[in-house]
């Protein structure tokens, strides 16, 4: 008997939907924009494949021609969208890295990775450790992208992401630290509005990280369990932002990540930011807000440190 597509197995709204046939519905974070040039910042973009085998592409961004004169911090982003939902296309990405690369006058590289459920994690972690090693294969000026060779100063790499991304960075930070990076000098964190886990997974990280330790596992849970904790002092990179934002579900994480961050034996410098009265992710969703532009000047005068 054949199955019916309107069927509905598994939901969680307001992410995804999956149909007993199989199929997946994403509810939200699928409004697409393709790349350009922005006409009022002259920021360019373009996509470029950097997985081949998985098909999957990143979205670099440089200044507008005037500013790029000289070679440039590269800032590596990660999306959020709870690993399932969103991209670095969509256009709350694309719109937020625009602002980011013209206020901070960087190169961006926003990663694509393999969403679940489709693809459980760890396939992102995966996919964003194969995105940085892309970028480090130009080093040496003669990597497949031009973009990077011609204005993106290798030395001075920053890798940031908000909610999952930021979970995904902050992984992305520790392989650095404890496997090392060839080719790329990861200086600093940022990490937005981080999802992490304090305790057993949810339902969601269950279905989509089928394979996970539970609270033991440093991958959700860096703050709380043994292995976290000694990985938060092996980060590979010297200086660390945490955002957290006063009315979003996931603030006493994110203090949990910094709290623990500190007192891990970190040898690097550790800076928290608080905007009071704000939801998850605020500056996504209303990028006109009055406690925006603060928010991003804090993360722009963070990279601008170097």
């Amino acid at each position: 008997m054949e199955s019916n597509t309107s069927e509905i197995a598994h939901e969680f709204v307001p992410f995804f939907r999956v149909y007993k046939d199989g199929k997946v519905e994403r509810i939200t974070g699928t409004k697409l924009i393709p790349p350009c040039i922005d006409p009022q910042t002259g920021v360019e973009s373009k996509d470029t494949v950097f997985s081949p085998e998985n098909n999957l592409s990143a979205r670099l961004f440089i200044p507008k021609p005037t500013n790029r004169d000289k070679k440039l911090p590269v800032l590596i982003y990660i999306h959020g969208g709870a690993f399932c939902i969103e991209s670095p296309f969509s256009t709350l990405y694309h719109n937020h890295l625009t602002t980011l690369v013209n206020k901070a006058n960087v190169v961006a590289v926003s990663i694509q990775y393999r969403r679940a459920p489709e693809h459980p994690l760890p396939a992102a972690y995966d996919d964003a450790w194969a995105a940085i090693q892309w970028v480090a294969s130009h080093a040496k000026g003669d990597g497949p992208e031009p973009w990077l060779n011609q204005y993106a100063d290798l030395d001075r790499a920053f890798i940031a992401g908000d909610s999952a991304g930021a979970n995904i960075a902050h992984n992305m930070a520790v392989k650095a630290g404890v496997s090392g990076l060839v080719g790329v000098k990861l200086v600093a964190l940022v990490m937005v509005h981080p999802y992490f886990m304090k305790g057993e997974p949810d339902s969601l990280i269950k279905f989509i990280f089928p394979s996970n330790q539970g609270s033991e596992d440093p991958r959700i849970n860096p703050a709380s369990c043994d292995a976290g904790r000694l990985e938060l002092s092996k980060l590979g990179c010297s200086r660390v932002l945490v955002f957290v934002a006063g009315n979003d579900w996931l603030r006493d994480r994110g203090l949990s990540y910094y709290e623990a961050l500190k007192g891990s034996g970190y040898s690097g410098v550790v800076d928290l930011v608080e905007t009071e009265g704000e939801e998850h992710v605020f500056h996504l969703f209303n990028p006109e807000g009055e406690k925006v532009e603060p928010m991003l000047q804090q993360f722009v005068s963070f990279i601008h440190q170097v």
